[in-house]
């Protein structure tokens, strides 16, 4: 029996995904949680042997829960759900080390399959993802510029970003102007979406 959890923090879809799953023969799912932050507390409890984690929940993202999995119980495999290929996504799940990588537009059956290729110790990358993959342009942005990117998509101002990240306010301007010009974007909204597009932030 493959020990599951599952993580997605829309609840309609975690009940069916759980009830689906549920009734293959050879799959147990012994716990399901709705956020990011919840995976590894409740990995520690139930011993999954694969955890099928949707990359978009509040709190802790999928991906940044996966990494924290693997630091905590290296045994559990780890498949990531999500619902568009965002190339960035794509390219950080690799970084990441994930095992699966599967659209959730898959029907229930490769899904159960995916788990059970995943438990067995195979990459699976969803077939439409494979050309994602080949193509997707290199993440141009430095780390600080995406902390700065982040807090500029959630709203904040340049003196905010600057006290926030310990930078005077020229600093931020400096960044959002290279972030602008290395993105080729129209202004700094632009920037955001096309950072955001690209699973970059």
């Amino acid at each position: 029996m493959i020990r599951v959890l599952l993580a997605e923090d829309q609840h309609v879809i975690r009940t069916a995904l759980v009830t689906l799953l549920g009734l293959e023969p050879d799959l147990d799912v012994v716990a399901d949680v709705g956020s990011g932050t919840d995976v590894v507390p409740a990995a520690l409890v139930h011993l999954p042997d694969v955890a099928v984690l949707d990359i978009d929940m509040p709190g802790t993202d999928g991906l940044t829960a996966a990494g924290a999995l693997r630091a905590k119980l290296p045994s559990c495999r780890t498949l990531m759900l999500t619902a568009h290929g965002k190339p960035g996504h794509l390219r950080r799940a690799l970084a990441e080390k994930v095992d699966g990588f599967l659209l959730k537009t898959a029907p229930p059956d490769e899904l159960a399959a995916a788990i059970r290729r995943v438990h067995a110790g195979e990459r699976v990358l969803d077939p439409g993802l494979a050309v994602t993959a080949w193509d997707l342009a290199d993440d141009p942005l430095t780390p600080r510029e995406k902390d700065v990117l982040r807090l500029l998509s959630g709203g904040a101002e340049v003196t905010e970003i600057a006290g926030r990240l310990h930078l005077s306010a020229g600093t931020v301007r400096n960044h959002l102007t290279a972030i602008v010009a290395k993105l080729d974007a129209r202004g700094r909204t632009d920037a955001v979406r096309i950072a955001r597009e690209a699973g970059w932030i």
